[in-house]
This record gives C-alpha cells, sequence and structure tokens, in this order.
C-alpha cells in the first residue's frame, strides 16, 4: 500500500513538473509571437507612401536646414512630420516597455531615427515650449538618444558590408 502511494505521488509531482514545464514553454512561445507581430505591424505601418515621403523629406531638409524650413515644411502638410515623429514615438515606448528590441529598431531605423531627430529636435523642443508640455514627443527624443549612444559607442557598419559572403 505504501509503494502506490509512493508511486501515485511520483506520478503526481511528475505531472505538476510537465505542466509547469509545458506553462513556461507556452509563455516563450506567446512571448516571441507577440515580439513577431509588433515587428510585422512596424513594417506593415512603415511601408506606407505617406511613411516614405516624411523620409524623403526629413532627409532633404537636413541638406536645407535652415530652422524657419522646418517650421515651414510642418505647417505646408503638418500630417507628415507628425506622422513620421508619431512613428519614432511608438517606437520608443515599444523598445523601452520590452516589446522591440533596441538591436532591432537600430537595425531597421537606426539612421533614419538620428537623422530625424537632428531635423526636428529644436521644432521638438520649441513644441514643447509653446504647448508647456515636457511630455511632447518624449520617446521620439529618448530613443533617437539611444540610438545616438549606440553609434557613439560602436559606428555603425552598412549590412553590405557587415555581413558579406
Amino acid at each position: 500500500m505504501e509503494l502506490v502511494r509512493t508511486i501515485a505521488m511520483v506520478i503526481s509531482t511528475c505531472t505538476v513538473v510537465i505542466g509547469a514545464v509545458f506553462a513556461l514553454i507556452q509563455l516563450r512561445h506567446l512571448r516571441a509571437t507577440r515580439k513577431r507581430e509588433a515587428m510585422l505591424e512596424l513594417v506593415h505601418r512603415l511601408q506606407t507612401p505617406e511613411f516614405a515621403r516624411a523620409m524623403r523629406t526629413v532627409f532633404e531638409l537636413r541638406n536645407s536646414h535652415p530652422k524657419g524650413r522646418v517650421e515651414e515644411v510642418v505647417q505646408q502638410d503638418p500630417g507628415l512630420m507628425y506622422e513620421l515623429m508619431a512613428t519614432w514615438e511608438s517606437l520608443g515606448i515599444l523598445v523601452f516597455r520590452g516589446e522591440l528590441s533596441l538591436e532591432t529598431v537600430d537595425d531597421f531605423f537606426s539612421g533614419p531615427i538620428v537623422i530625424s531627430w537632428e531635423v526636428l529636435g529644436n521644432f521638438v523642443i520649441e513644441e514643447r515650449r509653446n504647448l508647456q508640455r515636457e511630455t511632447t514627443w518624449e520617446w521620439f527624443q529618448w530613443l533617437a538618444e539611444r540610438m545616438e549612444e549606440r553609434e557613439n559607442e560602436k559606428p555603425p557598419v552598412p549590412a553590405y558590408i557587415a555581413y558579406y559572403g
């Protein structure tokens, strides 16, 4: 009788352990699925004509950088730059909360984020002053600063060089 009880306890313990291991595996799978979905959503959101136009505009503004020019462009088509900044803002939050890794965002967008902040940073600071709200575009700035820190520690190397043949 004692042997039967011991065997039942061993089986019961094994069942609990197997269940716990299965639950951990499922949690890992769920986390990986969420990250993959976040990356897919990111790619989907950034494959729009508006986003491409916004990036092209930022790159053009970088070459003709007088302060008034940025405000002029933003006033001509406010949605364009605001969509771009909202995208970087969203990415900053996702990175900070661990939904996306900084490395993944770096692989996708480090250059465009840093350039966007170079071009739009003064505009953002002025916007904060006008709105009397220091949190305006805070995650965009946070993300750009993280990208700049990474580039200062290790200069960016293009993928076609870093991962050749």
